[in-house]
């Protein structure tokens, strides 16, 4: 501050006055820009600058790449939970105007600790209508759009994916990754030669968490390994095939999924098990509880139940957004070309250190997904169908859950629904030798089998040793 006019009255309130005149305002700042829009601005330089990492033939720099980005490229989001809220996030963030989200559940108050998309009036709201909103309303000025879908991924058929250009997975179960994977495999059309259209590939990108540890993974359809390729690296499955649990149990998570699979929907007909809820969990405890101790099984207890029927897994919101980061990386560089493609498996192992290793999964020659879906088995002719059947889920190579076996004949067995099972059971403690014998199979013939995890039916055939 300078003074230009002294004061006459020598006052404190004089003094003031002259500071007032005299006093020099600084000028005005530019106003700065939204972080929202600075970090548009990083994208565009992303995607309009020449790169030294991007495939020169595929990648073109400049305002139409970016518009494809930001206008045309519509993307699908699968689950809308952890992962998935930062996957959604961070697409908005990325450029992404055009963005689908697909999920079944409803907010529970435990999912607010990490689920940042969803507030205490959420609760009990559809997740993918919650996200919807949330992401709608933060991110309107940029333009962005969410369109919501309650339900199975089962439910929709293959003109519903086949909107989108690529699908960014944020699932929490095997079964689920493994149809959404086939189902994509199904949809590819072939020419005369056997060659894929290219066309009509819809890039899949898997991630997944769990406490720590998280993956991220590329899959596009018959150009690399698919997911079934690596099934046999993942842990033995939490669900259990119907027929050991129906006639022979032997653990106390057999109990918990005979009350859960058999009697739920023997004395609740038409009725979804409320996973939240204490008096669905304490009625499958009791009944799981009788089962086994009258196969003199013990071990089941009320937190066993809980982790049976919940498929509980650990979550940790670093890791949450750590994997969402690269699924989001990924999906920007194909779609716009603008970088190297994860070759094509990322695990993070944060229990050790903050810790990535890539590396690619081979394609599998024998999957049954992507190395044509059929299967040849040598097994004993003293094998009965129900080991047969259990095989098929036990097996790391295959991992059914119920499965259904056909042949020329008609139904060999049948696991769903109750009746039709019912009808075939006493073929389970027969053997291949006999079964052949009764002509129930016939030697050489090539199998149906169908199962919940896959959207297709699968050629099996048995050889008789």
């Amino acid at each position: 501050l300078k003074f230009s006019v002294p004061t006459a009255s020598g006052t404190l309130w004089g003094a003031w006055q002259c500071m007032v005149i005299s006093c020099e305002l600084p000028a005005p700042k530019k106003p700065r820009a939204t972080p929202q829009v600075s970090m548009l601005h990083h994208v565009r330089r992303v995607l309009e600058r020449k790169s030294p990492y991007a495939d020169a033939d595929a990648f073109a720099p400049g305002a139409e790449t970016t518009e494809y980005v930001r206008d045309i490229a519509r993307v699908l989001v699968i689950g809308a939970g952890g992962l998935g809220c930062e996957i959604l996030k961070g697409l908005a963030y990325s450029g992404f105007r055009n963005i689908d989200v697909i999920d079944l559940d409803t907010i529970d108050v435990t999912n607010l600790n990490r689920q940042f998309l969803f507030r205490q009036t959420d609760v009990g709201k559809a997740k993918a209508t919650a996200a919807a909103a949330f992401i709608n309303e933060r991110c309107r000025h940029m333009g962005v759009r969410v369109t919501a879908h309650v339900g199975k991924i089962q439910e929709r058929d293959d003109a519903f994916y086949r909107q989108f250009n690529i699908i960014v997975a944020g699932l929490d179960n095997i079964p689920a990754r493994r149809w959404m994977n086939s189902t994509l495999y199904s949809m590819v059309q072939k020419d005369a030669d056997g060659n894929p259209d290219p066309a009509t590939i819809i890039p899949l990108l898997d991630g997944g968490t769990e406490g720590l540890k998280g993956q991220a993974r590329v899959i596009v359809p018959y150009l690399t390994s698919c997911f079934d390729c690596s099934l046999d690296s993942f842990p033995p499955q939490v669900n259990f095939p119907l027929c050991t649990i129906a006639e022979t149990p032997r653990l106390p998570e057999h109990c918990i999924e005979y009350a859960l699979v058999v009697l739920w929907e023997k004395s609740f007909p038409n009725k979804k098990v409320n996973n939240d809820s204490p008096e669905d969990m304490q009625w499958l405890f009791q009944q799981a509880k009788e089962r086994a101790d009258a196969f003199g099984i013990a071990g089941v207890t009320y937190q066993l139940t809980m982790g049976v029927v919940k498929r509980i897994i650990p979550a940790v919101a670093s890791t949450n957004a750590l994997i969402a980061a690269a699924l989001v990386q990924e999906c920007l560089k194909i779609q716009s070309y603008c970088g190297p493609v994860l070759t094509n498996y990322l695990m993070y192992m944060g229990q050790t250190g903050v810790y990535t290793y890539t590396f690619e999964y081979e394609k599998n020659p024998n999957c049954m997904v992507c190395g044509g879906k059929e299967l040849v088995m040598e097994v004993s002719s003293k094998l009965l169908l129900k080991e047969l059947l259990e095989k098929l889920g036990t097996d790391p190579r295959y991992q059914l859950t119920r499965p259904s076996v056909t042949g020329s004949k008609g139904v060999i067995f049948m696991g769903n629904p109750a009746v039709l099972r019912k009808a075939h059971e006493h073929k389970l403690e027969k053997s291949l030798g006999e079964l052949f014998e009764m002509g129930v199979l016939v030697a050489g013939e090539p199998l149906t089998v169908t199962d919940p995890t896959l959207p297709s039916k699968l050629q099996m055939t048995l050889k008789l040793t």
